[in-house]
This record gives C-alpha cells, structure tokens and sequence, in this order.
C-alpha cells in the first residue's frame, strides 16, 4: 500500500461525535497509499470525536466545510460513524445533498458502523447490498437496502462494514475500491 491512491483526492465527511477510530485508521490508510485527504464538515474549526461514544477522543480541524465544495473536487469519500456524528450529518442539507450527488456519481464511498445513517437520508441505498451497526439496520431495510451481517460489504463502490472490529478488512477494502475509481453509477430499484 504505498501508491495506488497517489494523486486521489479524498474526502472525510464527519462532525462532532464521530468514532475516533473510524476516522483516523481510514483515514491513515488511504494516506499510506498516497492520498490526499480532506477532512469536510458541516461547520468551520474543530470536530469533537468520542471513543465509544462515551468518552472524549481529540479534536479534528476541519479543512473545510461540505457546503463549500463539490462531489467533482473529489476522487472517493468516508463517512465514519459514531453515533452522533451521522445523525447531526443526515440533518444537515449540504451534508444529504453532497452524499447523493457523490453517490450517484459512480465514485467509491466507504462507510462503517452508524454511518450509513447518512446514506439512508440520503435516499442511495435503495437496492443496494450493504452492512452496518445491527441497531440501523431496520432503516436500511426501511429505505430498500438489502441488509448482511458481514465483516465488509462491497456493491458496484459502496464498502461498508458493520462496527470498529471490522476496520482492518474496511481499510484494506476502500484502498482496492477508491483506486479502482468511478464505478456504474447505481440504479435505484
């Protein structure tokens, strides 16, 4: 893993009470092979993440903030989880809008744990096969997802996985997807 994501630009979309974990080992890994990393949010300065949303982990400075960009600045996005962090994103308009432009693009998103909350409110799981924390999974059947209890879930460049003990096989499997680039973009059924 040392260049097959040299020159992509990627972007982390998260807020205040992401999973620590889910955002800084992604986010290493994708560094280590040779990405650009942007850190976006729904507001300027620092995000406060937690460590099983119990404790406070560091604080992140955001790089900027999604209503100042575009799904085409960008090669692939991660969305972490955290419970609070992907419930303060699916209310935020910029954030739902930049998620489903994104997503219909055809460009590779990883997503773990709660995070496909995000994904929900953004209406792009419709027909898709994804994983995720057991206690979001009824809203993902709900919004027509097909749900897997599986270590890591890969369809047409959504890569989810379902909790932190799953970010060694999600690490690994975004890196493979966001060099791939742009795949089919998805169809709602």
């Amino acid at each position: 893993m040392a260049d097959e994501l040299r020159g992509r630009r990627v972007a982390i979309l998260a807020t205040d009470g992401v999973e620590q974990v889910e955002l800084t080992q992604p986010r290493q890994a994708v560094e280590q092979a040779g990405a650009q990393v942007t850190l976006l949010s729904i507001h300027t300065g620092q995000i406060q993440s937690m460590n099983a949303d119990i404790d406070k982990g560091d604080t992140f400075t955001v790089d900027q903030v999604v209503s100042d960009v575009s799904g085409d600045d960008f090669d692939a996005l991660i969305l972490p989880g955290g419970t609070v962090n992907p419930d303060g994103l699916r209310v935020n308009s910029d954030a739902v809008g930049f998620v489903r432009e994104f997503v219909g693009s055809g460009k590779p998103v990883g997503s773990l744990c709660h995070g496909p909350w995000t994904l929900v409110e953004a209406d792009v799981v419709r027909g898709r096969t994804l994983t995720s924390f057991p206690s979001i999974r009824t809203d993902i059947r709900n919004a027509g997802g097909n749900v897997v209890d599986q270590e890591v879930v890969t369809d047409q460049g959504l890569v989810t996985s379902r909790d932190p003990d799953d970010l060694p096989a999600f690490c690994s499997k975004i890196v493979e997807e966001f060099a791939e680039g742009r795949h089919r973009a998805p169809t709602q059924a």
